[in-house]
């Protein structure tokens, strides 16, 4: 495929083998000529959501709640650089994809308990689950690359993150020393759901099998090892922000098979479609729909995949 029927105009279908798996595609195809707005997540640990939205209306940003009865989750308008407002530096907002900001409550890490973030850097939802267990307990933050600690120890200073330590393992062979109530792995994937025409990206890596089959090596051996540094009654989320049901669907079944790994519901009040039960001649089981894919023409922000797992 030439680079101009891939670099983000109408005449370049990028997703057009999706058409029969993605529910109103044309609608799908419209929200990714618009670009994608700026989502802030109020931290608790610093402040109150109300105190927030005063301070930032002061300054001329106007703010809405993302969520309908959350006030934590804020949608800013005409805002272009939230990185220079004070209340970032202070430690009272982080700018966070909606959709990133779901995983963490689904997750739903308990005060004085064990969390394993695999996969942690910038630090958005590692910091996230430090506020949803009020600084308390313990969270590893795991990330491979040391050139991002510094951006990940940054992020979890300026929050206040109190709980949290920081290592450098390859995520599918983190140590299996100890185990965890809860772990996140937001595991590298093909990124199509950050894809939006408007910000002239480069298009996704799809055409790659290459790649494709590399990534999703990698994605297996990640959810194995996740679950395997789970102790009973742990729960683990799979996450990925692409469509690629073998990234997404394929891997969590890969588990399910390897492994006495459950699927769980997800509770959230979000419009999102249930996981694919099957894809191109391959089937993935009924229990998958009880994942969740989130569209951009559904919910405004980057597309992702996410997976509940228990371990009995």
């Amino acid at each position: 495929m030439s680079s101009g029927s891939r670099n983000g105009g109408s005449e370049g279908p990028v997703f057009e083998s999706y058409r029969g798996m993605i529910p109103d595609f044309d609608k799908f195809l419209e929200a990714l000529k618009r670009p994608p707005p700026v989502h802030l997540r109020v931290n608790t640990l610093k402040a109150e959501p109300r105190d927030v939205a005063v301070s930032l209306k002061k300054r001329g940003v106007s703010v809405r709640p993302s969520l309908k009865d959350n006030q934590v989750f804020l949608t800013a308008r005409g805002l272009a650089n939230p990185g220079r407002l004070p209340e970032y530096f202070l430690g009272h907002i982080h700018p966070q994809a909606l959709t990133s900001c779901l995983a963490a409550p689904v997750l739903a890490p308990e005060e004085d308990t064990a969390v394993l973030d695999l996969c942690a850097s910038p630090g958005g939802k590692t910091s996230h689950l430090a506020q949803l267990m009020g600084n308390t307990g313990l969270i590893v933050a795991n990330e491979l690359y040391s050139s991002r600690h510094r951006a990940l120890g940054h992020t979890l200073d300026r929050l206040g993150v109190l709980n949290t330590v920081i290592t450098g393992y390859q995520a599918q062979e983190f140590p299996l020393r100890r185990r965890f109530s809860r772990v996140l792995a937001d595991v590298p994937c093909s990124g199509e759901g950050r894809y939006r025409w408007t910000e002239q990206r480069p298009a996704p890596r799809g055409g790659s099998r290459s790649f494709r089959a590399k990534i999703v090596e990698t994605q297996r051996r990640i959810i194995l090892r996740a679950f395997d540094l789970l102790e009973k009654g742990g729960m683990l989320l799979y996450g990925t922000c692409t469509y690629d049901p073998e990234e997404n669907e394929a891997v969590v079944r890969f588990l399910l098979d390897e492994r006495d790994a459950r699927l769980l519901p997800i509770d959230l009040q979000v419009d999102r479609e249930p996981g694919l039960t099957e894809w191109k001649g391959k089937t993935f089981g009924k229990e998958l729909k009880k994942t969740a894919r989130f569209y951009p023409h559904r919910v405004d922000s980057v597309g992702f995949f996410m997976a509940l797992v228990g371990r009995a």
